[in-house]
């Protein structure tokens, strides 16, 4: 049986997070033994993993002992594979594979367009050059690289050298055997009690990557045409600006900001559309899942992600970064001639939970488990 270590110990509440549980997930259902390393497993999202997945606390430390604990778990486990994740993991992670003797190969997976990302936020030559020195040495070292976009792979093959052999592109995992009994939850809201007014649909952080403002702007237009609704879920630190965007627009009646929310997807599946107005991605989930449930979207082509998930802008229209009338135009389009939903739903099937798992399989050279030794995730069917 192979075993595979997905190595995160600065686990938080994101989409990487959620990601990397659905594919131990899924690795577990195609029969792996998965080892999950965290710091504490008081976080999000691990509750969904099966009893079986071997989940791993290490505790908190400074690197140099979270180096020790991992070359510790190496000399016991030996797992055939180890993935990385996020940057300061993927020191550790190298650092270590330096150190043993144990033949686990080391696979980084960048999740995200870097320098796209250096760029929006105006950073600094030092920082450009420090965090590409980096790059530079943890790619040179590393057995292999799961991208989840080819826009990523890119990115790594042209900013790195690594060799292109070594770069494979997966798809994320996060189309699950929950995810439709979510959408179909109850949801007590007005705006989705049958009027007539479409709500558009904004998701994420509330930062700079998503550039909410922009959809402000955007909704505005729109709502001077059509009368239409926004809400935008999430929480961050631009709250504020943003509400008091939508007065400076004349559209805070319109607008709605109600913060995190447990189930996005009761909102998402009945929404008139999903709206993306990032500066930057890796492989924005949501595009997916809005697909998935048959939801209209509307997205930047922001580096990178979307053009890929649409095909191209044939299953969701693409506009340029921060171009608020072609947004705008872009929205008035898609609510004047929403895509049939169930051609939409066509467009996202190489991002299930046991598809990317198989291909994650494939990437890292293993072998997929016969059907007679799959093993059940435990995941629930229904929410």
């Amino acid at each position: 049986m192979s075993r595979i270590c997905i190595f995160i110990p600065t686990f938080g509440d994101g989409g990487v997070e959620r990601m990397l549980v659905n594919l131990a997930r899924g690795l577990n259902h195609l029969g792996v033994a998965v080892d999950f390393i965290v710091k504490n497993t008081q976080i999000p999202y691990v509750d969904k993993l099966p009893s079986d997945v071997n989940l791993i606390e290490f505790g908190q430390c400074r690197r140099r002992q979270r180096i020790q604990q991992l070359l510790a778990y190496l000399d016991e486990y030996r797992p055939d594979v180890l993935i990385s994740a996020k940057g300061k993991d993927d020191l550790v992670a190298i650092h270590a594979k330096l150190q043993t003797s144990v033949p686990t190969r080391f696979y980084l997976r960048p999740g995200t367009a870097v320098s796209e990302r250096l760029r929006a936020r105006n950073a600094n030559w030092f920082k450009r050059w420090r965090t590409h020195r980096r790059m530079h040495w943890l790619y040179r070292h590393t057995d292999g690289v799961i991208a989840v976009s080819q826009g990523v792979a890119d990115e790594i093959i042209g900013a790195t050298g690594v060799d292109p052999a070594k770069v494979k592109v997966v798809r994320n995992p996060n189309i699950t055997p929950e995810l439709y009994n979510l959408a179909a939850a109850p949801l007590n809201h007005p705006w989705f009690n049958g009027d007539d007014e479409p709500v558009m649909l904004g998701i994420g952080g509330l930062r700079q990557q998503k550039d909410f403002p922009s959809l402000l702007h955007a909704f505005a237009r729109v709502n001077r045409d059509r009368p239409a609704r926004l809400m935008i879920l999430g929480q961050g630190h631009q709250h504020d600006e943003l509400l008091n965007l939508a007065k400076s627009l004349g559209a805070a009646d319109r607008v709605e900001l109600p913060g995190f929310v447990e189930n996005p997807y009761a909102y998402l599946s009945r929404a008139a559309l999903f709206v993306l107005s990032s500066l930057w991605e890796g492989s924005p989930n949501v595009v997916t899942e809005s697909l998935a449930l048959g939801t209209p979207v509307v997205a930047t082509d922001c580096r990178s992600g979307p053009n890929e998930i649409t095909q191209q802008g044939k299953y969701g229209k693409l506009v340029p970064v921060g171009d608020v009338p072609a947004m705008a135009n872009a929205i008035l389009e898609t609510l004047a001639d929403p895509p049939d939903s169930e051609w939409l739903k066509g467009a996202v099937q190489e991002y299930t939970m046991e598809k990317s798992a198989a291909r994650y399989l494939e990437a890292l050279g293993l072998p997929l488990e016969s059907e007679s030794t799959t093993r059940h995730t435990g995941a629930p069917e229904h929410a």
